[in-house]
């Protein structure tokens, strides 16, 4: 398989899943919570996206492996691992914005090597492959992705989803970067990341994450100039306390209070 051809592939996986998901959006849909001490719920629409995808790949590359949010592992050890999370903002999903987004990855011997978002609702894709990344909107509009640069924390802008996924140690953390930036937003979920990339903000901070919520932004993020890494400087892919800058002065200072 050639690039182009992955390429080809994951075009028709978006496709697939936002004509799946579409329908149930804004509509009276049924919702159920997959945690029984807090709030994280899964709708119908989010399984319906991560089957078709699933069964688009088993049918075009039996031999890769998938990791789903909804529908777990299967042979996860394959040199080519699909990562999918169907409907990334979930709550965003159900209370009717349209903050959300399917995350498709592709990892190649455990590194993500291709990613894509897709808005179907907004007709927005964000994709990347770490080498350079690309924009393609509602009207087929298409332009390469850039991080802006941007010298100190003093004139960053900061967002995270929300300080109250963190735990107490490490929201007092955040409260450290929090408090040397310009401007902070919560909210955003994947869009974040997205538009990071895209040179409109410059770092977003979370804790908790899994691999199907990160992988597919990493090549995205990498491929328009910027840094994406764990607290610790690790590398992301498989999820955790996560730090993504698009300039790596930004991402050093933040690194440092995060560590403190």
């Amino acid at each position: 398989m050639t690039v182009i051809d992955f390429n080809a592939f994951i075009g028709r996986l978006a496709t697939s899943s936002g004509e799946t998901i579409l329908p149930f959006f804004r509509t009276s849909l049924s919702i159920d919570n997959k945690n029984s001490t807090d709030f994280d719920p899964v709708t119908e629409a989010d399984r319906a996206a991560e089957a078709v995808m699933r069964r688009l790949i088993k049918a075009n590359f039996p031999q890769h492996g998938i990791v789903g949010e909804e529908f777990g592992t299967e042979r996860e050890d394959a040199e080519y691992v699909w990562v999918l999370d169907p409907i990334d903002g979930t709550k965003s999903f159900i209370s009717g914005f349209p903050i959300w987004g399917t995350l498709i990855a592709l990892l190649h011997r455990g590194t993500p090597v291709y990613g894509m978002m897709h808005q179907p609702y907004i007709g927005e894709r964000f994709s990347g492959d770490s080498g350079s990344a690309r924009y393609q909107g509602a009207n087929n509009t298409t332009r390469r992705l850039a991080v802006r640069r941007c010298a100190s924390l003093k004139d960053a802008t900061l967002f995270t989803t929300s300080p109250r996924l963190m735990n107490n140690a490490d929201r007092a953390k955040f409260q450290d970067v929090e408090k040397g930036v310009r401007l902070t937003r919560y909210g955003g979920d994947c869009y974040s990341y997205c538009m990071l990339a895209a040179g409109h903000l410059d770092l977003v901070i979370e804790t908790e994450l899994k691999p199907y919520d990160i992988a597919a932004l990493i090549p995205i993020i990498t491929g328009a100039g910027g840094v994406v890494t764990t607290w610790e400087g690790k590398p992301a892919q498989n999820g955790g306390r996560i730090v993504a800058a698009g300039d790596p002065r930004v991402h050093e200072a933040a690194l440092k209070l995060l560590q403190g």
